[in-house]
């Protein structure tokens, strides 16, 4: 085993400023981090998951599963902070079309 890659998989569970996040879209999963007390703005994290997923040219919308598993919106800075701060350790992110109707984690 790789020693530096073994390394850094152990320093990422002690950094308590890392959000680990785990999107889904359709059947696709994407994991990248956020710095839990800088997060940035809503308006940046949805740039960068449209990237991350490929999807660029969609209109999506973004939800998250919430520590009781309710699916809840990120459509702003607000819900975007809260649901960074509430990710213990992993936040779990669902994209889906706009026309697809409503997001559903299972899907």
């Amino acid at each position: 085993m790789n020693r530096s890659f073994h390394k850094s998989q152990t320093l990422r569970f002690y950094d308590c400023s890392a959000v680990e996040v785990k999107s889904k879209f359709g059947a696709e999963f994407r994991r990248f981090s956020l710095d839990r007390h800088k997060p940035g703005k809503f308006e940046d994290f949805y740039k960068l998951v449209v990237h991350t997923h490929h999807i660029s040219n969609s209109d999506v919308t973004i939800g998250y599963a919430d520590v009781h598993g309710d699916l809840l919106p990120i459509n702003n800075d607000d819900n975007f902070c809260k649901a960074v701060s509430s990710a213990n350790p992993l936040l779990r992110v669902f994209i889906q079309k706009r026309d697809d109707g409503a997001l559903r984690p299972g899907t």
